[in-house]
């Protein structure tokens, strides 16, 4: 019995996970990210340095220790920001600035499993950082190869990237007159799970302000475009602060950056109630939503931090964004919405005539690998009848007849019933079959097969 919170994929859907890793791959290092990898563990201080987070995390400790030695002090890691911040102090000397990366890994929280909440999960984080100084431009480098990443995996439902910035808000907040810029800023924060009127409420009761500036705060939150008309919406608002001058300026320019790319696979919007409740986000901030699955929350979040890591003599800000992987396909996997076109990699089946035919039909599977084709060879010399349903039932789509005294070979599309003499030292099958394909099987929350 699998564990709770630990999610197990079957063959046809671990292809499916796969391809979406690999696209991610690609569309990274179009961009001249380059990968790294940290280890599962890190010291239970440098998790535990932002404090918050203590329950979340896993404690390493051996089987067979004593109770004096059972804590080893290591963790498994919650998240792959923390150990990229000690990544880039320790490595600073081998890198070159602004550093760009890519990592895609397992993460660990000890969480109560929930749909979309694991345990264990995969998530792909890049991230631009730079000592002392991170320019602007980032941020919208960040932005556009994400959402070029998400319209890459065009078998999903539509997505929206929310893209908002702190400095526009608290400029905002400021230019209003609140004296709890931070406690605004994390009861906005509860607008997708509270009710408008109780946010307005914990406004005035938490976070010091007015019933007129509440309700300025909620008019703001509800700005939303895919174009720079956001600007003059906020403007129409009356407030004004230098800094919310530099967050509208900076927000535009993001949106503008992705313009090109935004349309019906993902689009990339201004939203003005993406307020990202953790302090340390100093500029752009990002969520990410899918249609059909609000109640997943964000499934791709990230921003702009001004102090990733510090050694006391260097500070390196950067700019980020994390998906949450299996956050993103386990909810599609279980409602049959995403797949793969078959369960097994092979493409084809190489019939086995009888057992003495053996070595001929290895040959004959070998040639076809050569040239990059998956292929296995029937394990038992039974009717080619029934070798080909075999086939059929493993979802493989061609199968091979070795000639015999002279005859050519024959190859056999299971699914049209077209059968054809190749050669193995040429024969190709069409390039949607080479591999198993993701498929989008279903409309969301409609079960497979119905």
């Amino acid at each position: 019995m699998s564990i709770s919170g630990f999610p197990e994929l079957l063959p046809a859907q671990r292809f499916a996970e796969l391809a979406v890793l690999d696209r991610l791959r690609t569309a990274f290092e179009l961009h001249g990210f380059a990968p790294i990898e940290t280890p599962a563990v890190e010291s239970l201080e440098q998790l535990l340095r932002k404090g918050e987070i203590d329950k979340e995390v896993y404690v390493l400790r051996r089987l067979q220790a004593g109770d004096e030695t059972s804590d080893a002090g290591l963790g498994l890691h919650f998240d792959l920001t923390v150990p990229f911040a000690r990544y880039v102090l320790e490595h600073a000397g081998h890198l070159e600035f602004p550093f760009r990366r890519y990592q895609i890994q397992k993460v660990w929280r000890g969480e109560r499993p929930q749909t979309g909440r694991y345990r264990e999960f995969t998530q792909a984080d890049i991230d631009v950082v730079a000592r002392d100084v991170l320019p602007f431009h980032h941020d919208v480098e960040v932005a556009r190869v994400m959402a070029e990443a998400l319209a890459a995996l065009d078998f999903l439902p539509p997505l929206r990237l929310q893209v908002n910035n702190r400095r526009l808000i608290e400029g905002f907040y400021r230019g209003l007159g609140a004296t709890d810029v931070p406690a605004v800023m994390r009861v906005i924060d509860k607008l997708d799970k509270m009710p408008a009127g109780a946010v307005a409420q914990q406004l005035v009761d938490e976070a010091g302000l007015i019933e007129t500036q509440a309700a300025q705060c909620l008019a703001l939150a509800d700005i939303r475009s895919t174009d720079t008309s956001f600007v003059d919406r906020v403007r129409a608002l009356g407030v004004t602060h230098e800094l919310l001058d530099v967050g509208l300026a900076e927000l535009a320019a993001v949106i503008e950056g992705c313009a090109a790319i935004s349309g019906a696979q993902v689009s990339v919007e201004a939203d003005l109630r993406i307020a990202r409740g953790l302090d340390y986000y100093t500029g752009t901030v990002f969520e990410t939503r899918m249609a059909g699955y609000d109640s997943l929350g964000s499934i791709c979040s990230g921003g702009r931090y001004d102090a990733l890591a510090s050694d006391g003599k260097v500070t390196y800000p950067g700019v980020g964004i994390s998906l949450g992987v299996t956050r993103l396909l386990v909810p599609l996997f279980a409602d049959g919405v995403v797949g793969a076109s078959r369960s097994v990699p092979s493409a084809v089946l190489v019939a086995l005539p009888a057992d003495h035919d053996r070595a001929a039909c290895d040959a004959i599977a070998q040639d076809l690998r050569a040239r990059g084709i998956p292929v296995e060879v029937a394990a038992t010399p039974q009717k080619f009848g029934k070798q080909i349903r075999y086939a059929e039932r493993r979802g493989i789509p061609f199968v091979w007849f070795p000639g015999s005294d002279g005859s050519a070979h024959q190859v056999k599309d299971i699914r049209s019933g077209d059968q054809l003499d190749a050669d193995p030292a040429s024969w190709t099958p069409p390039a949607d079959d080479l591999r198993p394909q993701v498929v989008r099987r279903s409309t969301p929350n409609t079960p497979q097969g119905s």
